[in-house]
């Protein structure tokens, strides 16, 4: 298996100090890199040295002679978001027949009108796409990819994925979500502790491994710790006893005690700095049927704007995570921000009348950028200075930094303090839009622990599988401007796959495979829902499930008709 890409000693420094040091790899043909890490740890740092578009502080990256590299960015660079499509394609690789730059554009789903639009118009599933042909048009053998997956609803993470299990080359890919990962990589780079893991593993599994270590690490340093206490111990004993008697054969074995202990302090097993994120939603659990009840109504984003979905009679009531799903540009955001302004209102009819709403805005815009950290946290509740000061540092922010600006803040760090005021003010209904969008794995999974244990209730628009799945009860679908209610994320998922552009033949897979594994899927899904619908019909009448049933047929109907049953 061919090199691709070495490391030797690379580190590098910025105005905060290292972020990593010493690190060594080789990356070889076909290997297919998850790189993993906290907000802040160096992820994107680290591509820009391998894309060469940085210089390490220490140490020499070095690719093979015969690899050709292709980095796609986080957001589109600044000198394409005026040009064409096409124009950002073909311009990428001087010298390019503008009908390759047309093919590729059209495999990866832009049909030739889109392909003269220019490319700050398209949305942000488009926008990796577009990035994406950038790369591909230069022929790379090893791509990298720093969080292509940020801000893309599902049916695009859906279409990446499909992409990368067919892409015929290495890549290296950062991101947070760890489905993805899973489903993509065949091992993880963990950036931590200003070094560089290694495991020949996906995400998951690399993670569980990872946490096994460190437990063996934390067992070896306890025993070394007693070793040490011990020959302490022993030293100041043989100290007093040479002194007391005048043994000078004592003093000098206790002098070698001493610098035996200095010695096992020096080779002590060191242990990780771990994740600060430490988060605990605590809400208030209402006494009632309902927290909010909505009647049949078209949402729009704004007054006199086009209808983008209508809703049918819908109840949410303390203890219900609701997941509300669908492509961008479908309605989800302005369906929050319109409970939001309805709450705003005085006695509105939607709540309930004691209930207490909290919002997270995607954009973070309910904090302001010139108050402290401390002082953010006022208006969400009264709390004295030390109440503050201790959920700032249990939220991973230390005591040093509470007079820090929050115009300073990254956009992780900015979410996490927004989080901070939002438990604080004990709500009995949360509306989280995009809530990890600037979230890390720590703090993904710190939040669907939170949501796990709320006792409130919770509506939430996230394109996280993974969130969703393990914190969600409820599922409200946005498609063909209708919202519908599911209580099973599976053909919900397969309805959104539905919608995703066709994977381009170049990435290297049988494409003539996938209508026969798209049926195998069908046919799958088929039989479940009938299984389930078999089941539940044959309950007693007061025990069946009559909405789920009607849903269940209506599912099985449409995938009888994409088999041709």
């Amino acid at each position: 298996m061919s090199t691709l890409l070495s490391a030797h000693a690379v580190g590098f420094d910025n105005a905060f100090g290292t972020l990593f040091h010493d690190i060594h790899f080789s990356l070889k043909k076909g290997d297919r890199i998850g790189l993993l890490g906290d907000n802040g740890t160096g992820k994107s740092t680290l591509l820009q040295l391998l894309s060469g578009e940085l210089a390490a502080s220490h140490g020499s990256v070095t690719p093979a002679g015969n690899c050709l590299l292709a980095r796609i960015e986080q957001h589109l660079p600044s000198d394409v978001a005026g040009a064409t499509l096409l124009d950002a394609v073909a311009t990428r690789q001087p010298g390019t027949e503008r009908w390759r730059a047309e093919a590729l554009l059209s495999s990866l789903g832009f049909a030739p009108d889109q392909q003269q639009q220019t490319a700050a118009t398209l949305s942000g599933g488009q926008h990796m796409r577009l990035l994406l042909a950038r790369a591909l048009i230069m022929q790379p053998d090893l791509l990298l990819l720093d969080e292509p997956s940020n801000h893309l609803d599902l049916p695009a993470l859906l279409w990446l994925e499909n992409f990368l299990n067919g892409w015929n080359g290495s890549f290296i890919l950062v991101s947070h979500d760890s489905a993805l990962l899973d489903r993509v990589t065949n091992c993880s780079w963990i950036l931590r502790d200003r070094t560089l893991h290694f495991f020949r593993l996906p995400c998951s599994a690399a993670r569980q491994a990872l946490a096994e270590q460190d437990e063996a690490d934390s067992q070896r340093h306890q025993a070394e710790q007693k070793e040490i206490a011990r020959v302490e111990k022993s030293a100041r004993r043989l100290a007093v006893w040479g002194r007391n008697y005048d043994n000078e054969g004592l003093a000098r074995k206790a002098q070698q005690m001493e610098k035996r202990a200095s010695w096992l302090k020096e080779a002590q097993t060191m242990l990780s700095e771990g994740s600060p994120w430490q988060l605990s939603l605590r809400g208030e659990a209402l006494e009632a049927d309902r927290v909010l009840a909505l009647s049949p109504q078209s949402v729009r984003a704004a007054a006199g704007a086009p209808v983008l979905f209508t809703l049918p009679s819908l109840q949410v009531k303390s203890g219900d995570r609701v997941a509300i799903v669908g492509q961008n540009g479908s309605g989800k955001s302005s369906l929050l921000r319109h409970l939001w302004q309805a709450y705003q209102q005085t006695h509105s009819p939607l709540f309930h009348p004691r209930a207490r709403v909290g919002y997270y805005d995607q954009s973070l815009h309910q904090l302001r950028d010139e108050h402290t950290l401390s002082d953010a946290l006022q208006p969400f509740a009264a709390l004295t200075d030390e109440q503050r000061k201790m959920a700032l540092i249990s939220a991973g922010f230390p005591y040093v930094r509470h007079q820090q600006r929050v115009g300073s803040l990254s956009g992780g760090e900015r979410s996490r303090l927004l989080f901070v005021g939002l438990t604080l003010a004990r709500y009995s209904l949360l509306l989280l839009d995009e809530p990890t969008n600037h979230l890390d794995m720590a703090g993904k999974e710190a939040l669907a622990q939170a949501l796990n244990t709320f006792e409130g209730a919770v509506l939430l628009v996230s394109h996280d599988r993974q969130l969703i799945a393990s914190s969600c009860n409820r599922f409200w679908l946005i498609a063909g401007q209708q919202l519908s209610e599911w209580h099973d994320l599976e053909p919900v998922t397969a309805r959104l796959q539905e919608a995703m552009p066709a994977t381009p033949a170049a990435a290297g897979s049988a494409q003539s495979a996938r209508p026969a594994e798209d049926e195998e899927r069908w046919l799958e899904t088929l039989c479940e829902l009938e299984w389930k619908l078999a089941e539940d019909m044959a309950r007693k009448a007061k025990h069946q499930k009559p909405v789920l049933q009607q849903q269940w047929q209506a599912e099985i109907s449409r995938l009888k008709g994409l088999l041709q049953l």
